[in-house]
């Protein structure tokens, strides 16, 4: 038996007022994504793909068509029903949105803010089984023995590794990235992309991805959704995205990003 999708969009559309007149990031997306599913989303820089993934956490709401996360619209959830349903959606940013004067562990514990009564200043005033489980998803994504550094002295890519630990600590069900490999090294965006991919396997996490790297998007996703002007040019399992599949996501704009060190 099929299980329901657990991100549905049906003919979504979002506009912004601009300096001429009306501006349309989306224009009528539909896609669902089935549990478990890891979809990479590509497209040029304003074709709609961070502001797709605002429509799924509440951040923006839609001009046109419907958004469901979870069996939850969250353009008209109520402000305790929006909390519950971004308690289950874990973020990760592409500028690591960490406290870089706090530790690692610190950083990490803020994930289960949602779960606990109260403003939370300084590790001590976080309980000590939300200290050791902050510490067990640092040691997952490698680093315990960075919990007590401040973030602001960590590479990119451990900051990073960071921001993953704090997303999982909200116990998702679906998790969104965006961007997360843009400032990183070859190296680091090649083990943060096959830590998400570690995730999504172990977890059963359902995760989309914006990305700009087409070689990350073809090695690690399932399915390959591209926009191109706010409108869905490409909607493909990875294994079968041709070069044409890509060139018609990425017409009339600057070549992509090739993902350096990307698996064959």
């Amino acid at each position: 038996m099929t299980e329901d999708p657990l991100v549905r969009l049906e003919e979504v559309a979002k506009s912004f007022a601009g300096r001429e007149g009306e501006v349309r990031a989306l224009d009528g997306i539909s896609f669902t994504v089935a549990p478990g599913e890891f979809v990479a989303l590509l497209g040029p820089s304003g074709s709609g793909k961070s502001t797709l993934l605002q429509l799924l956490n509440g951040l923006q709401a839609p001009t046109g068509g419907r958004v469901s996360v979870l069996g939850t619209e969250p353009s008209r959830a109520g402000k305790a029903e929006l909390r519950a349903l971004r308690r289950r959606v874990g973020f990760i940013f592409q500028n690591f949105g960490l406290v870089g004067s706090r530790t690692a562990l610190e950083n990490v514990c803020t994930g289960a803010l949602s779960r606990l009564r109260g403003p939370r200043s300084g590790l001590v005033t976080y309980p000590r089984a939300i200290r050791e489980q902050a510490l067990a998803q640092l040691d997952r994504v490698g680093l315990a023995d960075q919990a007590f550094q401040r973030t602001d002295t960590l590479s990119g890519g451990q900051q990073q590794r960071v921001g993953v630990a704090r997303a999982l600590m909200q116990e998702p069900r679906v998790l969104l990235a965006d961007e997360p490999v843009s400032s990183l090294d070859p190296r680091s965006a090649r083990q943060i992309m096959e830590l998400l991919a570690d995730i999504r396997q172990t977890d059963g996490l359902t995760t989309i991805c914006t990305l700009h790297q087409v070689d990350a998007a073809l090695t690690w996703s399932d399915r390959v959704i591209g926009l191109n002007a706010g409108r869905t040019v490409l909607d493909s399992p990875a294994e079968r995205v041709s070069r044409t599949d890509i060139a018609r996501i990425y017409q009339g704009d600057d070549e992509p990003a090739l993902f350096v060190g990307a698996q064959s």
